[in-house]
């Protein structure tokens, strides 16, 4: 069955030819944005490199027949299902979110014009255009009336392509200004933006300093592991002389610790409670990494309309420039708001105030476009009627200029409507413009922007309003609520073009008005020149630009699908507010992180110290013909000591409030606290041991009690440790410290307890010994802290 195209130029496919075409794979079927599905998520967090390095110790100790050492296998189990859940439930409630912010074409089927998902477009269905929309396929123009097409997101070039009939628009592109339609010819893998899309695999565009930084960590162990491994092998096979079962004992345990098994879990469950906390806000996070972005953001670049004030508008005032010309200025503005096929805010409150169209025939059109300010229709007889920016329309002397410049800085939206003697169309448009009548348009201010400003300027966060309206009403608003710098507006056509000097610009203003698309990007750049992490927020196709350099794009639900498809934070509830919780996620998640990075890295460095100090003693043994201390602790020990100073808490301080700033340098803080600790914490253990440790020929209840000796030298640091990283303290975080410490006493008060683990603390010189170290390591680490809490604080003020 053939399909007449000449037939379907006004009607579209049949629901017959849709079904046909469906069946033949021919619709525009394309893979999610960056959702992984349940089966890769499934295999991401099984088969990790922490499981493989477990998984071939729990051979080795099961094999020698001691289930109760194996019980660090746990970790497996939880590792892999915990975050196994937590990304499958965030994965549900992005693509929820997803699904409900979704780009909707507009698709002519049976002559009738309906929006339906992307992935239901097939091969060739008639797509009509207007300002805003994102081309989700490739085709060919069949209508246009001024159609302007961006496609910068694809070829980089910035200058929007004006397409007549017959030209060819690919998918990813956007539309700036008039309308159109356009006949599908690729869809699904074979539209230019999938074939992009699969070539770079993956949307990644975030950088993330958090993961990046947790890889060169986990690399770093890796290389560490190797020769403490190999030394902890060496002394217990072969320099102690001991029987295989302990031997294989002594290395897992020295083994075990080394892995930091829950960082990367604590850092998944992380990102994916605060994308669970941000859906429930109706935050669509596109791109995970987002989070962290947001959360290092110095400076917020806003645009006035549906931002600072709400979407909508109304009609306050309509000033006549002659009294006399009250039919015919309605009837113009009825018209022009009945004959644009997608009104923007402005005019669908015309429309709403003139809703009697005359029924002028048109026969010229000029969409309405963010680099001239203005649109018009010719209407033959009737005549050339504009609609756009006074200060660009008027001579800025004329008395009704200064009436609208007057209305405008109380904070107002003012509209000119004018005739002009040339076809809107004219190369020489818009001629000699006569004024007709000043549109006063009002404006809503949002309730919560003052509180959202307020919170920015306390967490020390600059908010730069940049607009496209006119530079005195901008500057209304932005003084209203209390803004520093917006009664202080700058008309954004006296911007220096130079960078440096449009930074310095930036630099000490806050509000700016009548901004190009061009200039917006050019802003946000300026901005980043100078070191800071910009975020865009915008729901215009004015706004695409910029939301795309930006280092975190945010649109507005409500806003253009160009903007909502470049952005990585959709606000589904249009609500600027939604912000401070964005950037509170970001700030919670950031700082968690940091919190239980030091007290993973600090079990690694201890653990990698003694075995390098208990290997070391195996090689110079037989070098001096000494006697080879074995390693003090069962895998029992090693996995109780993490119980309460690691995990437990660990998993708490992941998910708490924290409100820290975020800032650069995550490796070189955590390691500035978890190296020094381990350190004490290693060397103080090995200490406490050697001072207990009876020798070769020790009875099992010695072995026992040294190695309990030592295990209380760790714990008491350990926990000491886990309290500089609680700071500041609050009731929580005191309740946490006190319940870690009463596990460990009834672990060494129950009878069971002490038998199941082999704690012998009945040694009353060695338990004193060991309470004696571990004071002095709790003095060294606070010490440690503080020296680096200088020179952190010393690193700041540079």
């Amino acid at each position: 069955m053939s399909i007449d195209a000449d037939a379907q130029r006004d009607t579209g496919l049949t629901q017959a030819d849709v079904a046909r075409l469906t069946s033949e794979g021919k619709s525009n079927d394309v893979p999610a944005r960056a959702s992984r599905s349940v089966r890769d998520i499934v295999r991401g967090n099984v088969f990790t490199r922490i499981n493989a390095i477990l998984g071939v110790l729990l051979i080795i100790v099961l094999s020698t027949g001691s289930v109760i050492d194996g019980m660090f296998g746990l970790l497996i189990v939880a590792n892999s299902g915990i975050g196994i859940i937590q990304e499958v439930r965030a994965k549900r409630t992005l693509d929820r979110l997803a699904i409900v912010g979704q780009n909707k074409p507009q698709v002519r089927r049976d002559g009738i014009s309906q929006q339906i998902p992307p992935d239901e477009v097939v091969l060739g269905d008639i797509v009509e255009l207007g300002p805003g929309d994102q081309i989700v396929v490739d085709g060919e123009v069949i209508e246009t009336a001024s159609l302007e097409i961006d496609e910068s997101l694809l070829t980089g070039e910035a200058d929007t392509v004006h397409k007549l009939h017959a030209a060819q628009v690919l998918s990813g592109s956007f539309v700036v200004s008039g309308s159109g339609a356009y006949r599908a010819t690729k869809v699904g893998r074979d539209a230019y933006a999938a074939k992009l899309a699969e070539e770079a695999s993956k949307f990644t565009l975030v950088k993330s300093e958090l993961r990046s930084g947790i890889d060169k960590i986990l690399k770093f162990i890796t290389y560490l592991m190797i020769p403490a491994g190999a030394l902890i092998i060496y002394n217990q096979l072969f320099s102690s002389g001991q029987a295989l079962r302990p031997a294989l004992g002594g290395m897992v345990a020295a083994l075990v610790p080394m892995v930091p098994e829950g960082l990367v879990l604590m850092t998944s469950i992380a990102f994916a409670v605060g994308v669970i906390r941000l859906g429930q806000r109706q935050c669509l996070v596109q791109e995970l990494p987002a989070i962290e972005g947001l959360a290092r953001v110095d400076v917020v670049c806003a645009d006035k309309t549906g931002t600072l004030t709400e979407n909508g508008m109304r009609l306050s005032e309509l000033v006549l420039a002659d009294e006399r010309d009250s039919d015919s200025v309605t009837q113009a503005l009825a018209s022009l708001a009945h004959d644009d096929p997608r009104p923007n805010a402005s005019v669908q409150a015309v429309g709403e105030a003139y809703p009697d169209a005359p029924g002028w025939t048109q026969s010229a059109v000029a969409p309405f476009s963010s680099a001239k300010k203005w649109s018009g229709l010719s209407y033959g007889e009737h005549g050339n009627w504009l609609l756009g920016a006074p200060d660009v329309l008027l001579d800025p002397n004329s008395e009704t200029a200064r009436q609208a410049e007057s209305a405008g800085s109380k904070g107002l939206r003012v509209l000119l409507l004018a005739s002009s003697d040339a076809p809107v169309d004219d190369p020489a448009a818009p001629g000699v413009v006569t004024p007709r009548a000043l549109v006063i348009l009002e404006q809503k201010v949002r309730e919560d922007a003052r509180e959202t400003l307020e919170y920015f300027a306390s967490q020390h966060v600059q908010v730069k309003v940049i607009s496209g309206d006119n530079a005195v009403s901008v500057g209304a608003v932005a003084g209203s609520l209390g803004l520093p710098g917006g009664d202080a507006p700058i008309d954004a056509r006296e911007l220096p073009e130079d960078s440096e000097k449009l930074a310095d610009t930036l630099a000490h203003s806050t509000t700016f008005g009548r901004v190009r698309p061009d200039q917006k990007r050019a802003m946000v750049g300026a901005l980043q020149s100078r070191g800071h992490t910009v975020a865009m927020t915008g729901d215009g196709v004015n706004d695409v630009l910029a939301l795309k350099d930006a280092d975190i794009g945010v649109s507005m639900g409500s806003g253009s699908a160009a903007t909502r498809a470049v952005a990585q934070i959709v606000l589904l509830d249009n609500k600027f507010a939604t912000l401070p919780y964005v950037v509170g996620e970001g700030r919670r998640v950031i700082g968690n992180i940091e919190r239980v990075s030091n007290l993973f890295l600090t079990k690694t460095v201890y653990s990698v110290l003694l075995a390098f100090l208990i290997g070391l003693s195996g090689v110079l043994s037989q070098i001096f013909h000494f006697e080879p201390i074995p390693y003090p602790f069962l895998p029992r020990h090693v996995t109780i000591a993490a119980w309460f100073t690691i995990g437990i808490p660990a998993f708490v301080l992941s998910l708490a409030p924290n409100n820290e700033r975020a800032r650069s340098g995550f490796v070189s803080r955590v390691m500035r606290l978890a190296v020094p600790s381990g350190l004490i914490v290693g060397s103080c253990t090995f200490v406490s041991y050697l001072l207990v440790y009876a020798g070769p020929n020790a009875t099992e209840a010695q072995v026992t009690q040294a190695s309990t000796t030592a295990l209380i030298t760790l714990i008491m640091i350990a926990l000491w440790v886990l309290a500089v990283v609680a700071r500041p303290y609050n009731w929580w975080k005191m309740l946490l410290l006190a319940g870690s410490v009463g596990g460990y006493l009834l672990l060494f008060a129950i009878p069971f307890c002490r038998t199941f683990f082999k704690l012998d603390p009945s040694n009353v010189g060695a338990t004193t010994g060991a309470l004696i170290i571990g004071g002095i390591g709790i003095v060294l680490v606070e010490v440690a802290h503080r020296f680096g809490s200088v020179l952190r604080n010393r690193q700041y003020k540079t």
